[in-house]
């Protein structure tokens, strides 16, 4: 099996297992202020390095139901514009630090048929922090299971993707759970989102206003919403990985959505700069 190659690791994330694992039990030290009613199917995170918003995506992961073990973790994520190809790997495994996860090539060959998919391969890939820094927490909480990475734009075929993703899974019986990687708002000067001012003031208004809005139509389950608040109000950078994640979610059935823990980079840094995460977890 060829594998990829990690980009991050030792940047944005600890780049050995000691590390990684010794950062993860900390993340899981910190209790995050809701969980879910039952155990996640699915759940929505944040991408920045693992400083600034490790905490929330781990705990997030975490929440996803362990039994029966999954077969496969479907992540959806990439920076891609609203008319962009969707991106798959088909074959292989990306490494991380806590070892490889291997692709599943069966669930892989279901999907990309339907879709005008542009094949990654381990030595042909686009660095993306945005599946890769979810990678360790993955192969953490769940080393058994197999892994499909899947870039969808902000646009339909994100629900799409979604849906016949669930299908597929459904009619091959694997057992899945997924997981959609987005950050929110990024607001200040190096972002040229200014319209609040700068600093305490234009954080909260940021938070309150923006933010809160594409938190609000996560939560509701609302796929179509979601990417149309983020092209609109430009607070989430990565809505077709939310909305697929969404919409195969609740093809498997889940309910409801529930926000786990919300931060600002400004919590962890304060500056004129800024970016929001979110946890969603949808069972």
């Amino acid at each position: 099996m060829k594998i990829r190659r990690p980009v991050f690791a030792g940047s944005w994330y600890p780049g050995n297992a000691n590390d990684c694992v010794r950062q993860i039990n900390q993340f899981l030290e910190q209790t995050p202020a809701q969980f879910p009613e039952k155990a996640a199917c699915g759940v929505i995170v944040p991408h920045a390095g693992w400083p600034f918003s490790g905490g929330i995506a781990c705990r997030a992961i975490s929440l996803l139901a362990p039994e029966p073990a999954p077969d496969t973790i479907v992540v959806f994520g990439m920076h891609l514009p609203p008319g962009a190809a969707p991106v798959i790997m088909t074959d292989g495994g990306i490494d991380t630090p806590l070892g490889p996860l291997g692709i599943d090539t069966e669930l892989a060959q279901a999907l990309e048929p339907q879709f005008p998919f542009e094949i990654e391969t381990p030595d042909g890939f686009s660095p993306d922090n945005t599946i890769e820094l979810q990678l360790p927490f993955v192969k953490h909480f769940f080393p058994h299971s197999r892994l499909l990475p899947v870039g969808v734009p902000p646009a339909s075929v994100a629900m799409e993707i979604g849906n016949a993703a669930a299908e597929a899974i459904k009619t091959m019986g694997i057992n899945a759970r997924v997981v959609g990687s987005t950050d929110l708002t990024h607001y200040g000067p190096s972002f040229g989102l200014t319209h609040y001012g700068l600093g305490d003031a234009a954080h909260e208004k940021v938070r309150k206003n923006e933010d809160s809005r594409i938190i609000d139509r996560m939560a509701a389950m609302d796929a179509e919403g979601v990417i149309r608040e983020a092209l609109s109000a430009h607070n989430a950078c990565c809505a077709g990985a939310a909305a697929a994640a969404i919409t195969m979610a609740g093809a498997l059935d889940a309910q409801n959505a529930t926000l786990t823990e919300y931060g600002t980079s400004y919590d962890k840094n304060p500056g004129d700069t800024f970016v929001g995460y979110a946890g969603i977890a949808m069972a």
